[in-house]
């Protein structure tokens, strides 16, 4: 996909980012709220530990990963088929691309949202956190903290600009924007009863 489009303009690119990954993130909401998603509540590690401590913990389930991936393969497919429709400053910042890399771009960027979240999981099995829990003081509350807010952005941006090109820029707007969108989330799925903290 590396030859996708150059020239792109930095803040659309975020944008067009944030909508997409976004919508995905109703989708997911919704989807843990359903009585299927009760299917998959299989925990990830499925109970297997390292040390004599769990690897991510009861939180991090199977039915975290059905949905997402498929859901930004479904919001990146949809944009990039609208892109010709589309205000000309958003479509400036979205890659020359066919629906069906969009699909598969937004797949993989939906995995990555997920799976970065695992290793700041393992690591707080590790220090003895329970699942929901944070770190009382010190180093390990706000290294945790950190790696709350940006795990998922920084996956996803890691494997968008590995597959097309992204400008630097876009990096920074979505550093800038996508922590924010991400803890409204978080509390969206404390308010609903799914997750234990709000952030």
């Amino acid at each position: 996909m590396s030859h996708a489009s150059a020239n792109l303009d930095a803040f659309a690119t975020a944008v067009f980012l944030l909508l997409a990954m976004s919508a995905a993130g109703l989708v997911h909401v919704w989807w843990l709220k359903s009585v299927t998603a009760g299917v998959f509540m299989q925990p990830l590690d499925f109970g297997h530990t390292v040390r004599g401590r769990r690897i991510f913990g009861d939180n991090k389930r199977v039915r975290g990963l059905v949905v997402m991936p498929l859901a930004t393969a479904a919001t990146f497919a949809l944009l990039g088929a609208l892109r010709p429709e589309l205000p000309q400053w958003l479509a400036g910042g979205m890659w020359a691309l066919p629906a069906s890399q969009y699909a598969l771009l937004g797949l993989v960027a939906g995995l990555a949202f997920m799976l970065a979240e695992l290793p700041n999981s393992f690591l707080k099995r590790q220090l003895g956190i329970a699942p929901g829990a944070s770190p009382a003081a010190g180093w390990p509350r706000l290294l945790c903290a950190l790696l709350d807010r940006f795990d998922s952005v920084l996956g996803v941006l890691i494997v968008i600009s590995l597959l097309v090109p992204t400008p630097a820029m876009t990096w920074l707007w979505v550093l800038l924007i996508g922590p924010g969108v991400h803890a409204l989330f978080s509390a969206l799925l404390h308010r609903l009863g799914v997750k234990a903290r709000a952030l």
